[in-house]
């Protein structure tokens, strides 16, 4: 019996062994100074698992966290996007992030074809995620959620040409709050944690303090190989810093002042650990680093080049630093090919306008996909939809608009319009201001209601400004010299806070002060005459009179012997 048994478990180990090891894990950090004194800051997370999605239980794995593979084979789900993200990406100075993130909370989701009820396993899943990430995403629901239509596609392997859009789901909370509370969840869903390798960087008391700091996980299935007969499973996470030298009091940066530590050593489970620092004008604004880098490597992509100092993080502590040189030139500060924003119009409490203005700086026209998902309690109307560039009214290719309904869905408008070239565009449309029921409002009513940012999708033939990663890749080596016929940019407005019709709250406190201190007064002393029993109290006067004599007697002996 013992033979036996000893001889299964030496067959089951190294099979187990073999099948673990069909996964890698990789990190990197990506540091570019951009114009204004700022430093981005991009760790990138990416684990590949060479296992069938549609056969995989999640039970056991190696270094995928299974908490969340557990929640992804629960809900069916085939490709999970989410994001948390506190401050606004200054694309016009900044140019493009690598992963771009709407302000607050974001959250889309691709199900499998044979999900039976959508919207049940979209509800449930963001349940799942509210307590996996410590995050309010617990308040998506069918009334703030919509399924884009051409905005989002899926970003892995399909296994059918023809895509259909009722599978997936968008929402967006723009007023959740990002905090530490966030990251540690995040954290231990790396296979070292924080413990070791470039995840120990993540030290909360410092990445609190930047611009900008966005934390996203992004999951979907990949092609193995050219071939695309057998797919694995990609899982990407990524935490985006922007700082702001002027609040570290100094232009020179170092791990010290960014992260307040350095790297605690090399995460043994990682097959490559890089830190890239962008030196691509290093000639206009020069600053020496150290240690010296290991190379250095220049990208070529979409007619632009870019150079990169590159380390390869050791197994001992280590740190950089980075220290400006002299005066440094003037640097004309060139703005992306397209950006866009977006406000509120008009004045009262009746009747508003939302406005996104697009800015083309290309030389050619653009086609390009705008998203909105607006919440149920502010109508808009369609036929007041206006989109012109330069007092030039101009026609959309074609318009998407699910009209909502009060309290059971939000308004989803998707334009599809071709932008002149160098122009600016505004597209807007009109809103009426409704009157919720009094339990709608928030503990803070006063301070507004939120509409969510707005996504401007296209596609650039140049990569101007451009760092985002291919959609065939997951590490940032990955994006050097991938020169493509387009690069996808998708990018987020702000959000924006609008004032609804909102009752005096203080008058029924007030009243309600006022009602018990009336009712206090008047029912205390009524209640007391009339539940209390009144008893006449004979006094001794015996006892009275041979106490005033020992008083009196008591004098008149003190004054005698003076």
């Amino acid at each position: 019996m013992f033979h036996s048994t000893l001889t299964t478990f030496l067959l089951v180990v190294p099979l187990a062994v073999l099948t673990y090891a069909f996964d890698t894990f990789s990190e990197e950090l990506l540091l570019k100074p951009l114009g204004n004194d700022h430093l981005y800051a991009h760790f990138q997370f990416a684990t590949k698992w060479d296992t069938d999605p549609e056969q995989e239980s999640f039970r056991h794995t190696h270094m995928f966290p299974r908490a969340l593979g557990e929640i992804v084979a629960r809900y069916n789900v085939q490709e999970l996007h989410v994001s948390l993200t506190a401050g606004l990406w200054m694309y016009e100075t900044w140019g493009y992030p690598i992963m771009d993130a709407a302000p607050g909370a974001e959250l889309w989701v691709w199900f499998k074809e044979d999900t039976e009820n959508v919207d049940k396993n979209w509800k449930e899943l963001a349940s799942s995620l509210s307590g996996l990430l410590c995050a309010s995403l617990n308040f998506i629901d069918k009334t703030n959620s919509i399924n884009p239509e051409y905005t989002f596609k899926p970003r892995g392997a399909v296994s059918s040409p023809t895509i259909n859009s009722t599978f997936v789901r968008y929402s967006s909370l723009p007023r959740e709050i990002v905090c530490t509370e966030n990251l540690t969840p995040l954290k231990k869903l790396l296979p070292c944690e924080a413990k070791q390798g470039l995840g120990s960087l993540l030290n909360a008391g410092h990445i609190y303090n930047t611009r900008y700091h966005s934390m996203a996980i992004h999951m979907r299935p990949i092609c193995r190989d050219s071939s695309c007969e057998s797919v694995s499973l990609e899982l990407q996470q990524s935490v985006s810093l922007v700082y702001d030298l002027l609040i570290l009091e100094a232009k020179h940066w170092s791990f010290r002042k960014l992260f307040g530590q350095g790297v605690i050593g090399r995460c043994v489970l990682a097959e490559t650990a890089t830190i890239y620092v962008d030196t691509t004008n290093n000639e206009s604004v020069p600053f020496q680093l150290k240690p010296d880098p290991d190379e250095y490597v220049t990208s070529f992509r979409g007619g632009y080049v870019h150079t990169y100092a590159k380390y390869d993080v050791q197994s001992y502590v280590m740190s950089l630093n980075a220290n400006y040189l002299g005066k440094n030139k003037v640097v004309l500060n060139s703005p992306p090919a397209i950006y866009a924003n977006q406000y509120i119009t008009g004045y009262g409490q009746e009747r508003g306008g939302i406005v996104t203005t697009i800015y083309n700086n290309h030389w050619s026209p653009l086609d390009v996909v705008f998203l909105q998902n607006i919440p149920w309690y502010v109508p808009i109307y369609l036929h007041t939809l206006k989109i012109d560039a330069g007092g030039v009214r101009i026609e959309p290719t074609r318009i998407h608009y699910i009209p909502g309904r009060q309290r059971e869905r939000p308004y989803h408008l998707e334009v599809l319009v071709k932008l002149p070239a160098r122009s600016i565009t505004s597209l807007s449309i009109d809103f009426d201001y409704v009157f919720l029921k009094w339990q709608e409002y928030p503990p803070d009513a006063n301070h507004g209601f939120y509409i969510g940012s707005a996504v401007v999708s296209t596609i650039l033939p140049l990569a101007r400004n451009y760092t985002g990663l291919p959609q065939d890749s997951s590490t940032i080596s990955d994006s050097f010299n991938a020169s493509r016929s387009g690069y996808l940019v998708q990018m987020r407005t702000e959000s924006t806070v609008i004032t609804l019709p909102t009752p005096d709250f203080s008058m029924p406190y007030n009243v309600i002060c006022l009602a018990c201190t009336v009712v206090a007064l008047a029912f205390g002393p009524l209640h007391n005459i009339t539940t209390k029993r009144l008893i006449l109290i004979v006094k001794d006067n015996e006892h009275f009179i041979v106490k005033l004599k020992n008083k009196v007697v008591g004098i008149w002996t003190r004054r005698t012997s003076e």
